[in-house]
């Protein structure tokens, strides 16, 4: 289930990412980032 929510999340922050590009902010960039390192540690742990 980590596996899963890991995924989940590091693609979420993927597709924010790519977002990006459409209304940048401050706040979007800090939520992309903890969901990139909390799905990447949920994922490999």
């Amino acid at each position: 289930m980590r596996k899963l929510c890991g995924f989940v999340l590091f693609w979420m922050g993927v597709g924010m990412f790519i977002g990006l590009y459409l209304e940048p902010g401050f706040w979007i960039i800090v939520l992309i980032i903890i969901m990139l390192v909390m799905g990447y540690n949920l994922f490999c742990e």
